[in-house]
């Protein structure tokens, strides 16, 4: 299988367009033609994750956490990031990116995280909110199939698995051209009746240009007459998830389950200790912010990292319990995109090695 493959295959089930617009994901370093010998999953691609894959003879990376991220100003042998970079092109590797759109993904770091937890009837916890329009357009019945047919040809009225997702009502048109119109139909002067059709269908928010530019080359009419409705639906993708334990745990002893559960030396728990946890809500990483919302949703404890100080005094103020299980907390990833990318990729497709990495990248050393 060749990278770009693999990207394509990515690209169905965890999006990159889903990532946040100032994310780095993708392949970041590499060739799409290469073929490729093995992959290893990775929170963090460090020198010695890289050593672990050349050590594999496998030459492909997939990492949470992007390398190329900040901005690289050098490439030097001997220097940090430079010198990861650079042994990645010397030995033909190739480094892929999964992060916030792998946040994002139903299936992706919180529910690995909520899973490990033991959490039931998970939800995701701040479902995205997708902006797009419906357009309408008015149209003579003669070139009615033509006309959805380049649509449809160029990717509009599509819904999921679905194509030519189109509604037409007929109706009568009326118009009078005047002065120096050229009509398609009709004559100077004269009012006009034709059996026309009103036809609707759904784009999403950047096919707007695109659908503009399609109706006016495809319209037979000088003029045609459409509109763009702006709408917002609720993705089947978001940040968090929020779900139950099967049994109420005190909070000590559900602080006790989390780092069993999770293999934590340590956590923070900011609230109180008294405190009866059913309901758990969770984001990876740094989610503070949405502690919140957690609340709202009637979440006993809300579970992130990298809480600051004055974060966790609110939060304490505000009687809302937390708990910062670190960022590193992401490792489940490792394992948990083993997993998906063996259930995405058809069986008789996997001719390499997938493994996750045995490295733990966590900078901190707990004493």
């Amino acid at each position: 299988m060749k990278v770009k493959t693999l990207l394509q295959i990515i690209n169905q089930h965890v999006p990159f367009k889903t990532a946040e617009s100032w994310d780095n994901v993708g392949l970041l370093i590499g060739d799409e033609s290469a073929e490729i010998s093995g992959v290893l999953t990775a929170l963090d691609c460090t020198n010695e994750v890289v050593d672990e894959a050349i050590n594999h003879d496998f030459n492909t990376i997939i990492c949470h956490h992007p390398l190329i991220f900040k901005g690289v100003k050098n490439i030097i042998h001997q220097d940090g990031y430079g010198a990861i970079l650079r042994k990645l092109i010397k030995n033909d590797m190739n480094l892929i990116a999964l992060h916030t759109n792998l946040d994002v993904y139903p299936k992706g770091v919180n529910a690995m995280l909520a899973e490990k937890l033991q959490l039931k009837n998970q939800q995701i916890l701040n479902p995205e909110i997708l902006k797009y329009y419906k357009v309408q357009v008015f149209i003579p019945e003669a070139n009615l199939k033509s006309f959805k047919d380049a649509l449809s040809d160029a990717g509009l009225a599509e819904e999921g698995n679905y194509k030519y997702c189109f509604f037409e009502s007929p109706g009568n048109g009326q118009f009078k051209p005047t002065v120096n119109a050229q009509p398609h139909i009709g004559t100077l002067d004269k009012i006009e009746e034709v059996n026309e059709f009103k036809l609707e269908f759904m784009i999403d928010e950047n096919q707007k240009y695109l659908a503009e530019q399609l109706i006016k080359t495809n319209h037979p009419y000088e003029t045609p007459v459409f509109d763009f409705i702006e709408m917002e639906k609720e993705a089947n993708y978001g940040l968090g998830m929020i779900g139950d334990l099967e049994s109420e745990m005190d909070a000590p002893t559900f602080v006790k389950h989390v780092k069993t559960q999770l293999e934590m030396p340590s956590v923070r728990f900011i609230g109180n200790l008294k405190q009866t946890i059913k309901k758990v809500a969770i984001i990876g990483g740094s989610g503070i912010g949405f502690e919140y919302q957690a609340d709202q949703q009637g979440a006993d404890i809300f579970i992130t990292g990298d809480i600051k100080h004055h974060e966790a005094l609110d939060a304490k103020i505000a009687g809302i319990n937390l708990l910062d299980i670190n960022h590193y907390s992401e490792y489940v990833m490792k394992d948990g995109l083993c997993d998906l990318l063996i259930n995405w990729i058809r069986r008789d497709d996997i001719t390499f090695e997938i493994k996750a990495s045995k490295l733990n990248t966590d900078p901190f050393n707990y004493l």
